[in-house]
This record gives C-alpha cells, sequence and structure tokens, in this order.
C-alpha cells in the first residue's frame, strides 16, 4: 500500500564557486597557466591585467557604484566604449584575444629539439628491405602495432584480420610472421618481440658470434630454463645443463642481466617536450630564516572587463526592455560571475595553498632548516588538517599534486607526509627513517643468503623499532625491491 508524507531532510550540496575552487586547487603550476588561458578564450569578461592599477586610474565617482562592480573596475582612459546596440548586432567575439598575443620569449627559450620517434626510425629501416607492395603494407601494419616499450602484443591472426578488413590485404599467418622476423633483425636489438623471452633470445642472437661461450649458454638458458631463470632456481639450471661450474652458469646470467628488457625504451625520444618539474613554492633560507614565496605562476593578473561592465550598466539606464536585449544582457550579467568567481577562487586558491604550506613547514621545521632526511617527523593528512583548520580532503588536494623548491632540491609535498613507527623508548619515528634503514640492511647482506622478512623484522627489532613483519614486507615493495629468493646471486 503506497502512502503520500512529508519529509524533512538536511543536505549539503556544493555551490558552483566551491566547485571551481576545488578543480583549481588540485591543478598543480605547470597546468594552471593552461587552464587560465582556457577561461580567457570561453569568457570575453575576464581580462588579463592588473586590478590595483585599474583601480588607481579610476575616476573617484566610478569606485562609488555597487559592491559587486565596485571590486573590478576597468581602466578609465579606454577608448573602445562598446554601446549595447553593437553587442547586439554582432554576436561573434572569438577574435577579442588574438592568436599570437602576448610575450612569446619562453617558447623561444626552449626550442623542441628535432629527433625522429620509434616508428619513424623502423619505417625508415622497413624501407631499405626493399619490399613489394603486399609485403611492405603487412610490414607497415606490423610497426604500426610495436607498442612503446618495443612489444608487438597483437597477436598475428588478429593482424591477419586487420589487413584483411581494413586494407583488403589477403594474407597468411605464415606470411606475416615472415616479415616479422625481418623487422625482428632491425635496431634497436630485441625490438617487435612477443614476449620478453623472445626479446632476450634476439638480442642474443645479435651476439652470437659462434665463438662466444657465454653468450650460447645464455642462449641456452633462456630457451630451454626460462622458467628457473625468472624464479632465480640456478641450482636447478645447474642441473639441467649438466654442470656442477656455479662459474660456468654465473656468467652467462650476468650476460643477460644486462639486456635491455625494453628495447623501445632505448629509442630517441618522440620528440614531444622533456616534462620538468615546475614548483609551486619557493622556500629560502635566509640566515636560518625561512622565507616561503608561491611561484609567480600561481599569482596572475586577472580583472573584469571594462566593456562588459559598461554593457550592464547601459540596460539599467535604457528605457527599451524588449526581448532581445533582457536576454543578451542576462548573457553579460552570466559572463561578469563567472569571471568573478574565477577571481575568487584563483585568490583562494593562492590564499590555501600558502596556509597549508606553512603549515607543512612548522611541522617539519628541522627538516627545511638542515634538509636531514632523519629529522622528518610522521605527520599525517589530518595533522596539517587541524592546524589550518580545513578539511582532510582540502590538504589531500594540495599535496596530491604540489612540489616545493628548497635549497636540498625539489620536493613533492607527499614526500613529508609518513606514518609513525614507536620505539622502544616511546618515541614516535618516521616510516621513511625506518624505510632507510631497511634498505641499508639489504645493501649490507650476504646476496648469497638475502634475509627474509622475517629476518629483519628481528634486526629492526633489535634495534628498537616495534614493527611487524607484514609492514616490513609493504615497505620493501615500497622501495621496489624483490623478496629474498628474487635477490639471491650466484
Amino acid at each position: 500500500m503506497q502512502k503520500l508524507g512529508l519529509n524533512q531532510s538536511l543536505q549539503q550540496k556544493l555551490s558552483p564557486q566551491q566547485i571551481q575552487f576545488i578543480k583549481l586547487l588540485q591543478v598543480p603550476t605547470a597546468e594552471l597557466e593552461s587552464r587560465i588561458e582556457e577561461e580567457l578564450e570561453i569568457n570575453p569578461a575576464l581580462e588579463e591585467g592588473d586590478d590595483q592599477e585599474r583601480n588607481e586610474e579610476a575616476p573617484e565617482e566610478q569606485r562609488t557604484e555597487d559592491s559587486t562592480e565596485d571590486e573590478y573596475k576597468e581602466e578609465s582612459g579606454s577608448e573602445d566604449d562598446l554601446d549595447i546596440k553593437d553587442y547586439l548586432q554582432d554576436d561573434d567575439y572569438s577574435g577579442y584575444k588574438m592568436q599570437g598575443d602576448g610575450d612569446d620569449d619562453d617558447d623561444r627559450e626552449m626550442p623542441i629539439p628535432m629527433s625522429s620517434s620509434l616508428h619513424e626510425q623502423l619505417m625508415d629501416q622497413l624501407d631499405f628491405l626493399g619490399l613489394d607492395e603486399k609485403h611492405y603494407a603487412i610490414g607497415k601494419q606490423l610497426v604500426g602495432s610495436i607498442e612503446s616499450d618495443g612489444y608487438v602484443r597483437r597477436e598475428l591472426d588478429a593482424i591477419v584480420n586487420d589487413l584483411a578488413f581494413s586494407q583488403g590485404i589477403d594474407t597468411t599467418l605464415e606470411e606475416v610472421e615472415q616479415i616479422l622476423k625481418k623487422i625482428q633483425t632491425f635496431d634497436p636489438p630485441g625490438i617487435a618481440a612477443r614476449n620478453l623471452q623472445e626479446c632476450l633470445l634476439l638480442q642474443l642472437e645479435r651476439m652470437d658470434n659462434g665463438h662466444d661461450i657465454d653468450v650460447a649458454v645464455a642462449k641456452k638458458i633462456i630457451s630451454e630454463c626460462y622458467d628457473e631463470f625468472t624464479k632465480k632456481h640456478y641450482q636447478k639450471i645447474q642441473k639441467k645443463l649438466d654442470t656442477e661450474d656455479e662459474d660456468f652458469v654465473r656468467d652467462a646470467v650476468e650476460l643477460i642481466i644486462k639486456l635491455n628488457p625494453k628495447p623501445g625504451g632505448s629509442s630517441i625520444s618522440t620528440g614531444a617536450k622533456n616534462q620538468y618539474i615546475i614548483p609551486d613554492f619557493i622556500l629560502t633560507n635566509n640566515n636560518g630564516k625561512l622565507e616561503l614565496a608561491l611561484n609567480s605562476r600561481n599569482a596572475p593578473e586577472l580583472r573584469i572587463s571594462r566593456s562588459y561592465t559598461e554593457m550592464f550598466k547601459a540596460y539599467d539606464k535604457s528605457s527599451k526592455k524588449d526581448k532581445k536585449l533582457k536576454e543578451a544582457v542576462t548573457f553579460v550579467k552570466q559572463k561578469l560571475d563567472a569571471a568573478k568567481w574565477f577571481i575568487d577562487a584563483i585568490k583562494q586558491r593562492q590564499q590555501t595553498l600558502l596556509r597549508t604550506m606553512k603549515a607543512i613547514i612548522d611541522f617539519q621545521y628541522d627538516f627545511f632548516l638542515e634538509g636531514d632526511e632523519t629529522k622528518l617527523k610522521p605527520m599525517i593528512l589530518k595533522d596539517i588538517a587541524g592546524m589550518i583548520n580545513m578539511d582532510i580532503s582540502t590538504v589531500s588536494r594540495v599535496a596530491s599534486s604540489k612540489a616545493i623548491q628548497t635549497d636540498f632540491g625539489i620536493f613533492p609535498l607527499k614526500y613529508f607526509f609518513s606514518e609513525g613507527i614507536s620505539t622502544d623508548s616511546g618515541e614516535e619515528v618516521s616510516s621513511r627513517e625506518v624505510k632507510q634503514i631497511i634498505k641499508d640492511i639489504i645493501e649490507a647482506e650476504d646476496k648469497n643468503k638475502p634475509l627474509s622478512d622475517d629476518k629483519l623484522e628481528t634486526i629492526l627489532n633489535e634495534k628498537g623499532y616495534n614493527i611487524a613483519r607484514r609492514t616490513v614486507a609493504k615497505y620493501r615493495e615500497q622501495l621496489n625491491i624483490p623478496v629474498a629468493r628474487l635477490r639471491k646471486e650466484m
């Protein structure tokens, strides 16, 4: 049976301004400029310029206007007095910011180096094979199927179907494999392999001159004892090769380890711009006093367009209230509001970034003063959120994609957050310190008998760190250190 009733509930919803602020807060400095350019392009009511200079130049009577407009006055000396009627006659605003405006010195200072991609290199080598039209088309399809690390992971049967459906080329699996074998002779060695085993064999084939015994043994290990090699079961390899000489196997294994598992990565850069870390904050030590500043790119000069403000005023003074005029001014009002919200969000972003970073510096003051990693204290998002009286999610957005430049290098903010480990003395130390100790212990271990996680736990407990084996395993994995079995050497 259905019943009608009233239900009162309290819900929290984000306003458009809050959503815009949240999105801007998590944008790193490297992307902020493009985000601002995007907003300038879609909102003609937003302009680049110094709001303070505009207020100084504006007549006194213009500063006493409505508070919404007062904060965003334009320069009074503008010669482009736009009439509302002119606005109604022309709806094309694409030229308000012409391409090429602005300073392009940055682009001139960092030219993009000329280089060829892996695909271009392989296509150049394919041209030298002198293939007929059909086989060249097959080779081109195969080269296009090579991934950035140099492997062909798409099944050859699927490539046969691709050729048939997309290019109308009727071929066979054997014919495609024949062309693939030719491509596998290209540089870099190991290119176009279908798996790691084939990649290593291709590189060993290129090294084989018929006289090097290490190469011959290495080929036999990869072709006949591949599973044992990946698991580092060297005694089983010796048994399969019917030898008791450890040096016989060790030299071959060392040769295999030096091979390139990702041949595509050894090629010349694709020509894309190098990715640089642009710090959001700059911290300097001025005779023992730490001084924090925002990267200047985080403080763009933005203001409201005077022309659009005048349009809005013209409507209020106009005696005609026709429908077309109302629709136009509604559009203008929306653009003015959007510009104001965007400027406010940028300013709020700056304040939040500085508040959060200052709190992190206060918490980790000893580290920022000397750069000693052992001075880092256990710190979680909740600690900083409590210091600045903000939500944990806000701190997380700041820390997730921001970096700071110090006298000791550039660090991502996530670097300063770590869990705490208690010692026998009751002191809390950073997990980063414990990770460094684990790394030092493993580097000094006997590689013939590497330490298990249980033994690492015992050693750390003897040093006074109260840590469980599963935590040791987690930290070891975070350090990208394999388990003891895979660290074993002959």
